[in-house]
């Protein structure tokens, strides 16, 4: 896949997502479509767009947004927190429509995203 349409194929919630994503960033940062997830990158990737139906059978979201943080937040919003290295905290957070990506999500996009310079 070489776009982010091509990636989202025919999920109209994906493709609202990464433009409501990209509308709360401030640039520079690039995007980058793989396989498997659509990332959001300045020195390194900060948050990332995936759909779950690539992956689990009975997936509970269209499109998942994970932003990557230097610390655990508690907030219940997130469906999975996981801590894969040291100072790395993946957080998960599933989207079931675009007012789910409000000022708080914001926060953490920019928090995370001032953090990957």
């Amino acid at each position: 896949m070489t776009t982010v349409e091509e990636f989202f194929g025919g999920t109209g919630l994906g493709l609202a997502v990464f433009e409501r994503v990209r509308s709360l960033l401030d640039e520079p940062f690039d995007v980058r479509v793989s396989k498997s997830q659509v990332s959001f990158r300045r020195h390194r990737g900060f948050a990332y767009l995936w759909t779950p139906s690539r992956y689990l059978h009975a997936p509970t979201a269209e499109v998942v947004l994970s932003i990557a943080l230097d610390r655990h937040d508690p907030s219940p919003r997130f469906k999975q927190v996981s801590h894969p290295a040291p100072r790395h905290w993946m957080h998960h957070l599933e989207v079931q429509s675009l007012d789910d990506l409000d000022d708080q999500v914001a926060a953490w996009l920019i928090e995370t995203a001032d953090r990957a310079t």
